[in-house]
């Protein structure tokens, strides 16, 4: 079984910066993404152990932030289907402000952990395949594993493991490149959350 899972979430992306939802549109890491990449590889090559394995996300923008750290340790990426974005579905690319006063999504996922976007996905959901995949992930390998993901999906898995409740989520939202080491013991714990001093 893995000894850490280091979470890294992709670099910076032109939704990001705008303030828009992208879950399942796959979008390009802008030039500052790359850099956060870069800078997110190198910092795990200054603080041993290095890992063993590297999973990623099949998004472009989850690919890209991987490609330098599968590079500086002859890793090949791993891509792991439900280690993707919260999928909102014909909410998608919509700006947060008009998820909030339009459509009211986040009072309909605090009042309903079931409720899913039209096409899209339930918090329940989200949470249910990435804590599946991060202990399939743990249990398949030994030392440090990386896992490069996103931000709202891997904060829903976060508050579940760590809280047992996936309301928590906005908790545990993460900066673009940030890295957080999830322990999955007995009684999950992180050693470090959203670090960004490499960034």
């Amino acid at each position: 079984m893995a000894d850490q899972l280091l979470l890294i979430r992709h670099g910076l992306i032109a939704a990001n910066r705008e303030g828009r939802w992208h879950g399942s549109t796959d979008s390009s890491l802008t030039w500052q993404g790359r850099r956060q990449a870069k800078r997110a590889a190198a910092q795990v090559q200054r603080h041993p152990p290095a890992p063993t394995a590297l999973y990623v996300s099949p998004l472009r923008r989850c690919r890209s932030t991987a490609a330098p750290i599968a590079d500086a340790f002859g890793l090949e990426p791993i891509i792991h289907d439900d280690l993707r974005e919260w999928d909102i579905g014909e909410w998608e690319n919509q700006p947060f402000t008009v998820l909030a006063k339009e459509y009211n999504f986040m009072g309909k996922i605090r009042h309903d952990p079931h409720f899913a976007p039209p096409g899209g996905e339930s918090l329940a959901a989200v949470t249910e395949r990435m804590v599946a995949a991060f202990r399939e992930i743990h249990a398949c390998h030994e030392g440090r594993v990386v896992i490069v993901s996103h931000g709202a999906s891997m904060a829903a898995a976060l508050a579940h493991l760590l809280d047992n409740d996936p309301h928590r989520w906005s908790h545990y939202l993460t900066e673009n490149c940030s890295l957080t080491e999830l322990v999955l013991d007995i009684a999950p714990y992180v050693n470090f959350f959203n670090r960004t001093e490499h960034l």
